[in-house]
């Protein structure tokens, strides 16, 4: 099919790669077909039909020497650096997924790829160790997932890999890993024992350069603290001495005044008897008169 021009002069090759740049996820070609004709009904874009588009798009895309091209993973399209970058993208995964996912991780998802659907009590057994930590950090980075329950006493979840799985490592199903024997022979090659090297001293330097960070924003915090704490006013700062003799004045006062009270309550309480004593006597003297 020749590249379609539509009425305002957009190509339909354009169309196709705007919708693989713009998609999450690799997007399939029935996808890509079904959303092309919702705007161009008459236009009847076969499925088999967007190969030979994508094809000539990575044709322009080598000619013109451009770093990335569109493969076919995961059942759809999507966009992907070249492999010729790859000693420098290695770098920069080391510093961004790597560093994400730990070696334990990374063990227990192999297993989960080559053994699935896999139990976790499966995995600790071929572990040795409790595998459900490393199992939840999977299940959040959306690496594997839940695919049911083993028919078994207790029926135990079945774990399998995800859809972003194939994305990440860039592969269609889980039939195109690698066999065994395949790695073995890779893991021989010289070119692969360099280049492992090269990956393994780069992780030495990251982690010397991430401790080195570490401990500078540890010293740069305490710093701060130091001067925040400097900052700090002394006069607005309340003296304890000064303080301390505030309240016992107060004190002293407050006691003196009810001592006060008490003489003028006392005062009050003899000029009473007194009173009542007179009285007493009026009384008496009457009575005798």
């Amino acid at each position: 099919m020749q590249d379609y021009q539509f009425v305002d002069g957009t190509r339909l090759s354009s169309v196709i790669e705007a919708l693989i740049f713009a998609s999450p996820e690799p997007i399939s070609e029935e996808k890509i077909c079904e959303i092309i004709a919702k705007g161009e009904e008459n236009l009847g874009l076969e499925v088999d039909a967007i190969e030979p588009f994508v094809e000539k798009l990575n044709q322009r895309y080598e000619e013109n020497g451009l770093a990335f091209n569109i493969e076919h993973v995961a059942g759809g399209y999507t966009f992907s650096t070249k492999k010729r970058f790859e000693p420098w993208l290695s770098i920069f995964q080391h510093e961004s997924a790597y560093r994400k996912l730990s070696q334990s991780a990374i063990e227990t998802l192999a297993i989960v790829a080559y053994k699935q659907p896999i139990t976790k009590p499966e995995v600790d057994d071929i572990r040795g160790v409790d595998s459900g930590y490393m199992l939840r950090q999977l299940l959040e980075k959306v690496l594997i997932e839940v695919s049911g329950r083993l028919d078994a006493p207790g029926k135990p979840l079945l774990y399998r890999t995800t859809k972003h799985f194939l994305k990440h490592f860039g592969i269609n199903s889980i039939d195109e890993l690698p066999k065994p024997r395949e790695i073995d022979e890779i893991l021989k090659d010289d070119d692969m024992a360099e280049h492992r090297q090269f990956l393994f001293d780069r992780q030495l330097e990251l982690k010397e350069l991430q401790e080195t960070a570490e401990d500078e924003d540890a010293t740069e915090t305490a710093m701060s603290l130091i001067e925040a704490v400097e900052k700090i006013d002394e006069e607005e700062v309340p003296d304890l001495d000064e303080y301390t003799a505030d309240v016992l004045q107060l004190d002293d006062e407050e006691e003196k005044e009810n001592d006060e009270n008490d003489e003028t309550s006392d005062e009050l309480e003899n000029e009473s008897d007194n009173t009542q004593k007179n009285l007493e006597d009026e009384s008496t003297k009457k009575e005798e008169e």
